[in-house]
């Protein structure tokens, strides 16, 4: 497997995991969703010492796609993350779609992690994921616009304010021909290819590097 380590990172809602079982398709490259490592079943938290390790024994490998990065172990992925995908959308956006998700998970009884189910009692809760959005949603967009402006290190910056553009992109990796084996350097590709037309504010955003 080739070196590509990715973070796919956005608001609560956002479609973090979505991303990054599709890029994990594109790529070939494994994928770990953040709350199956943080989360037990009956919705108990794993303490964060363990977290950490787990997070660690994953970013040692040269292939990998994390869904998110929790703020205590950031410091431990970024350092080995070659690019970052930002999804930038706005909060009334973002609220939306992770109510009707979380409605429908609640209704059908939808696992998700670790076989968790979310129900109505706890969407109502001061445990509440609404709540959650509400309370770190300018927190993980400052990070975004941080990152995008001031790149970590050596790390690659994509920034998508708009999930259109993000659906171009993803599109353009899957329909674009390699010319050469480096993933990162197809994907970068991808978004800054050149379209056949354009329309006003359709093109994608360029890669933001130091």
């Amino acid at each position: 497997m080739q070196s590509v380590r990715i973070l796919t990172y956005g608001v609560t809602g956002s479609g973090k995991s979505t991303l990054a079982l599709r890029l994990g398709e594109l790529t070939g490259a494994p994928v770990h969703l953040v709350d199956d490592l943080c989360f037990e079943p009956n919705w108990v938290q794993v303490p964060e010492d363990e977290q950490v390790r787990r997070v660690q024994q994953i970013i040692v490998g040269e292939a990998w796609i994390l869904d998110s990065a929790y703020g205590n172990w950031l410091t431990e992925i970024l350092p080995r993350c070659d690019l970052i995908v930002g999804l930038d959308y706005s909060r009334s956006f973002t609220f939306w779609r992770l109510l009707r998700r979380s409605i429908h998970r609640a209704r059908t009884g939808e696992p998700c992690c670790n076989g968790n189910r979310e129900t109505f009692a706890k969407l109502l809760s001061l445990d509440s994921i609404l709540l959650w959005h509400a309370k770190s949603f300018a927190r993980k967009r400052r990070r975004i616009r941080t990152w995008a402006a001031d790149p970590p290190g050596m790390t690659k910056v994509l920034r998508f304010t708009q999930s259109q553009d993000l659906e171009r992109w993803l599109q353009r990796i899957e329909t674009t021909p390699r010319v050469d084996d480096q993933i990162l350097d197809h994907l970068l590709r991808a978004a800054s290819a050149p379209r056949a037309k354009r329309s006003r504010g359709s093109e994608l955003p360029p890669p933001t590097t130091r």
